[in-house]
């Protein structure tokens, strides 16, 4: 089954509880602290496989999980950090975090990898925390919560030539016998429903990839007919070469023909009708070709090249125009710079570590990605564990916004599943 495209739920690994203990040995007195660092938790990683073809696994395994770190331990023993978790998908995936629209990653290369969520780091334990004021800290810190991400996998197959065409106009035929492709070819539409790859070699030896992607028809880049599920494979593509029945043997005019691809090209991405295009005059052994052959030179200024795909006649010359326009065309990527996560530049103010609101009954409610990860990486078991992260809300403002927004003594406030009352 070909898939090749699904939407996927990723959980990095969370990173190891630091651990809390002290020397107790005989004869050593006032050992100090003595409790190690939590391990990391695992990384989620895709990597490419040469040996895939479709993004079917991960159809069937929609949410993928990390190993938790290792808790540290007593004796200054840090734990273990956890395997990475491997994710292998086919060459030429396209990862987009769904939340900012951003490409997390474009895999295009036979050994590409990269990681898409991070585990995370582990805790410390009291050993870590010891100072000149404290040299016997009575508090851990647990581990940070790995990243949650949600994920759009896309594959856009590696192809040098697109075949593009309305259905049954000969594109699995002239594949077929342009390379060993051996693609469904049959006398009614759609017979092929996922595209086709072959190598191809022109006379003079140089080889190429071809892709024949299924029929389209007019609106489909609004989802007519197959939809535009399959236009996204020509965008790696580096020219594109229209398939038109010149015969006009299902009543067609090949110039509407042509005008519909190219509107349907266009709809899908402007991108795609600045690519360098031919045209393929395909069926010229039927009756009428000849003289819609002439009618359409008239009205195209794109080259076009009469063949029999059926006939093998008149294909050779097509495979060296082909690799001509190939040797003269130079690598772009598929995508921007400022696409991708960590090219985007931030010209406004960097976002407040918290926010508060009020609710409809007077309780406060704090939100805030910095301040919710404080909160799961203290370990509330020790009352010095909970002296320290009030004074870390102290300082970071959280009192001072409290009152300015007029709360009283033992108002109710919430911090995710954490209620307290404020106290001036």
């Amino acid at each position: 089954m070909f898939i090749d495209e699904v939407t996927i739920e990723v959980h990095a690994g969370n990173g190891g509880d630091g651990c809390l203990a002290f020397r107790r040995e005989k004869y050593i007195p006032m050992g100090g602290p003595f409790g190690g660092n939590g391990g990391r938790g695992s990384n989620i990683v895709f990597k490419v496989d040469t040996g895939l073809h479709t993004l079917l696994d991960l159809r069937y395994n929609r949410i993928i999980k990390g190993k938790k770190g290792e808790n540290g331990q007593g004796k200054n023993c840090h734990g273990k950090n956890s395997e990475d978790v491997i994710i292998r998908v086919p060459q030429g995936t396209v990862v987009t975090d769904t939340d900012s629209g951003l490409i997390v990653a474009d895999l295009k290369g036979k050994e590409d990898e990269i990681i898409v969520a991070y585990g995370g780091r582990g805790g410390r334990g009291n050993t870590a925390f010891k100072t000149q004021s404290n040299p016997a800290p009575n508090f851990s810190e647990k581990g940070e919560p790995g990243e949650v991400k949600y994920l759009k996998v896309e594959l856009k197959l590696l192809a040098d030539v697109g075949l593009v065409g309305l259905p049954s106009v000969g594109k699995s035929t002239l594949i077929s016998q342009v390379s060993k492709s051996k693609p469904k070819i049959a006398a009614y539409h759609f017979t092929t429903l996922t595209p086709n790859l072959g190598v191809c070699r022109s006379k003079d030896g140089r080889s190429f990839v071809m892709a024949d992607l299924p029929g389209l028809i007019e609106g489909a880049s609004q989802g007519e007919g197959l939809g535009d599920r399959f236009l996204r494979h020509i965008e790696r593509t580096k020219v594109i070469a229209h398939v038109i029945d010149m015969s006009g043997f299902e009543g067609r005019n090949p110039y509407d023909d042509y005008q519909v691809i190219q509107n349907e090209l266009k709809s899908f991405s402007e991108k795609l009708v600045k690519k360098p295009q031919i045209i393929i005059a395909n069926k010229m052994d039927l009756e009428n070709a000849e003289e819609n052959l002439k009618e359409f030179k008239k009205k195209v200024s794109v080259p076009v090249y009469p063949v029999s795909a059926m006939n093998q006649k008149g294909l050779d010359p097509v495979l060296t125009v082909l690799a001509d326009l190939l040797d003269s065309i130079q690598d772009t990527p598929l995508y921007e710079e400022d696409q991708f996560e960590g090219h985007v530049l931030y010209k406004f103010k960097k976002e407040e570590p918290y926010t508060i609101t009020r609710e409809d009954n007077g309780d406060f409610v704090i939100h805030g990605e910095e301040i919710e990860k404080l909160f799961k990486m203290t370990n509330f078991q020790t009352e010095d564990g909970m002296l320290r992260f009030t004074k870390r809300l102290r300082k970071m403002g959280i009192d001072d916004k409290l009152e300015e927004m007029g709360a009283q003594e033992g108002d109710i406030v919430h911090l995710l599943d954490f209620n307290f009352e404020y106290r001036k």
